[in-house]
């Protein structure tokens, strides 16, 4: 019944909105966007100007739909999946390549802490962003490991005005979801400065009321942050920013009909300086440092006895100085070169002790135009890494104006991924499953500990399978688009293909004399991922802009294609329970994939004249739809892929995502909200609670 009076009295809202309208101003104030992109080249160039796939989400878009954490605003753009991972994470998926291979940074620098290899997208906080940048497929030859699939960066605001500029909001949600956030920010001449503090808690929600505890556990978390910008001169700047975050979640697990209770904890910290030198017209440099520390930690244990079932740690440290330059040549185009050093350590429970990996790297890219409808940008970088060999990552991009409204643009570029600390070092035994993994340099020594205490029954690998050092995972993505913009039209197609190989899985590698499994990690699949993007705009008046996005994707591990295509992989029929051979039909593909992704948006922008006589945008309504097609979670029958007699199929849905704000006495907003309107739960997707109302107030001084 609340949601049926939330879903009126929204509608309510929107007609009032859409009444009290006066006059719609001209197109440049009410979208005037922020186009500069720094991630793609690492210079500043126009969004449309591009030779690669960019996506550009701007404060406006962030504002305008409500959303508060860094996966809500990635999951409404086209082509850009979040998923949950088996914690419930939700990481990020582009052009089908999983979040393991997808680069985080804010203002162009790592974040660190990932689960499994999953970043939890929802550690971050909007409150204080100027825009999010997505550069999609391989960006290794500027960013090296875990940009194989591509780059988000965020970027925070630089303060412009001498005036103490700021806002402060409160929201108010489903489950008792709460938002605060403070922003102010200042110039005094030479010295700007910027600070912003967020606090985020649920009660959380429950799902499945027959099982024991919640879906999502209650949480509160906090987010600080702090930049300082001093101007030495007109030729030298020094960028300094600081960064806090904290989150407490009450955790419980029921084992054997015991029920454990505790809590997980997460912390984070980073240092980011910055000195900027301009030599000349022609010449600057940049001189950075860096530093994060990840902590996480949990505990359970039994209430009433104080047994304790699990007590974990992790904690990741990274440091990298660098130095980059930019040259501009005469009428010849920019050159933009950099080195820099890496280091990484990681302390957690089931390592022996703690490690760490250190690497070397520079790059270049030359970005010119040979002719004046073309531009050409050629990178490459080299990695000398401890633990890896050395990777060499090379990139071209080129993009051509057939005309004043169209261009073709296309890339080719290598990509890589590192073995992590967890591929490399793990040693951890889940007696109650009754399995246990080994990282692969330490599978060796361990095997050879096990066999001296006479618990292995055979070993199925050799000695020197597991000698050769684990390799890099690598891949070779190509992007081909055409862009269209004229008058109220703006659209792009892009054709993507990316062929991995040297991706990293468990294989057995012993048995026990008790019948469990030994896994480590080896060297063998190669998936592909392929297929299109399009996204279109259309400006239907100076007040109301509509947009539409859909990709089409085929992801399939090579090596089990072929198994198929000879005949190797069956399956038992539910039907007629038996055994057939699975067909190329059948074969689905990677899981948590789905065929088809489509999303369709309207922005209605209201405008008049506030308290001070100014035009403005005083109101605006927006509905965001976003379709996912059936994909499946894993594999159910054994055979060692998703074929269409698995079970864990997810059906296609549709959510529906609404918001209307409204601006009084110039300085307050009010908007109220509503997040998967359509109520679509499903017990296996924890991200999706039904539906999820809100109402926020700001007040912009």
């Amino acid at each position: 019944m609340k949601y049926k009076r939330l879903i009126i009295n929204t509608l309510t809202i929107l007609s009032f909105l859409k009444a009290v309208s006066q006059e719609v101003i001209d197109s440049t104030q009410i979208n005037n966007l922020e186009e500069v992109i720094l991630t793609a080249t690492r210079t500043e160039r126009q969004l449309s100007s591009l030779p690669m796939p960019v996506t550009l989400i701007s404060k406006k878009e962030i504002l305008q739909s409500g959303t508060i954490r860094l996966n809500e605003i990635l999951s409404e753009q086209t082509g850009i999946i979040t998923v949950a991972d088996e914690s419930g994470f939700e990481g990020i998926q582009i052009q089908g390549i999983a979040s393991d291979y997808i680069l985080i940074l804010i203002d162009g620098v790592p974040l660190v802490g990932r689960s499994a290899g999953n970043f939890d997208l929802s550690r971050l906080t909007v409150g204080n962003i100027k825009q999010i940048e997505v550069v999609k497929g391989p960006s290794s030859s500027l960013y090296g490991s875990e940009a194989l699939g591509g780059v988000i960066n965020i970027i925070t605001e630089k303060p412009k005005s001498e005036e103490l500029q700021g806002n402060v909001s409160y929201r108010l949600g489903s489950f008792v979801q709460q938002d605060i956030n403070l922003d102010i920010k200042q110039r005094f001449k030479k010295l700007r400065y910027g600070f912003f503090a967020n606090r985020f808690s649920s009660e959380g929600y429950d799902l499945n009321p027959e099982a024991e505890g919640q879906t999502v556990n209650p949480f509160e978390n906090y987010t600080v942050n702090g930049r300082v910008y001093y101007d030495f001169n007109d030729k030298l700047s020094l960028f300094t920013s600081t960064r806090f975050y904290d989150q407490v979640q009450d955790a419980g697990f029921t084992f054997n009909d015991v029920l454990f209770e505790g809590d997980s904890k997460e912390r984070e910290w980073n240092a980011h300086a910055r000195l900027d030198q301009k030599w000349n017209e022609k010449f600057t440099t940049a001189y950075e440092f860096y530093y994060t520390n990840y902590v996480a930690n949990e505990r359970l244990a039994n209430p009433i006895t104080e047994e304790v079932l699990s007590d974990s740690d992790f904690d990741q440290k990274l440091l990298r100085p660098e130095i980059r330059g930019n040259y501009a040549f005469t009428n010849a185009g920019m050159l933009t070169a950099g080195l820099g050093f890496q280091y990484d350590a990681l302390d957690r429970t089931f390592f022996d002790e703690r490690v760490s990996f250190n690497s070397q790297y520079v790059y270049a890219q030359y970005d010119f135009n040979p002719i004046e409808r073309l531009n050409v940008i050629a990178g490459a970088r080299f990695d000398n890494h401890s633990e890896y060999s050395n990777q060499f990552s090379p990139k071209l991009a080129m993009r051509y104006k057939l005309g004043d409204a169209f261009a073709v643009k296309g890339s080719v570029g290598y990509g890589f991924k590192a073995p992590d600390f967890r591929q490399l070092y793990f040693d951890f035994t889940n007696s109650a499953v009754g399995y246990t993994v080994l990282g692969y340099n330490v599978a060796l020594d361990k095997l050879q500990e096990l066999q001296e205490q006479g618990q292995i029954l055979n070993v199925l690998v050799s000695e020197d399978d597991l000698n050769n050092p684990l390799e890099a995972e690598s891949s070779v993505g190509y992007n081909l688009g055409l862009t269209f913009k004229e008058g109220k039209w703006n659209s792009e197609l892009n054709f993507f293909r990316n062929d991995i190989k040297n991706l990293i899985d468990t294989r057995i590698i012993a048995r026990k004399t008790n019948g469990q499994n030994i896994f480590s990690y080896v060297n063998f699949d190669e998936i592909y991922t392929t297929g299109f993007e399009i996204n279109t705009g259309y400006k239907i008046t100076d007040a109301i802009n509509v947009s539409a996005g859909y990709q089409l994707l085929y992801a399939y591990d090579k090596n089990k294609q072929q198994d198929v295509e000879d005949g190797q992989v069956f399956a038992r029929d539910p039907g007629t329970n038996q055994t057939v051979a699975v067909t190329q039909s059948d074969y689905f593909g990677l899981v948590n994939r789905s065929r088809h992704n489509a999303n369709f948006k309207v922005f209605y922008d209201i405008a008049g004249v506030d308290a001070k006589g100014n035009r403005s945008t005083i109101a605006n309504i927006n509905l965001r739809l976003l379709y996912r097609s059936k994909y499946a979670q894993f594999d159910t029958n054994g055979n060692g892929l998703i074929d269409s007699y698995d079970t864990s199929f997810i059906d296609g849905f549709v959510t529906a995502n609404v918001a209307a704000s409204k601006t009084f006495y110039t300085d307050f907003t009010l908007q109220v909200g509503a997040n998967n309107l359509l109520d679509y739960t499903d017990n296996n997707i924890p991200t999706l609670p039904g539906i999820q109302g809100y109402i926020k107030l700001n007040y912009q001084f």
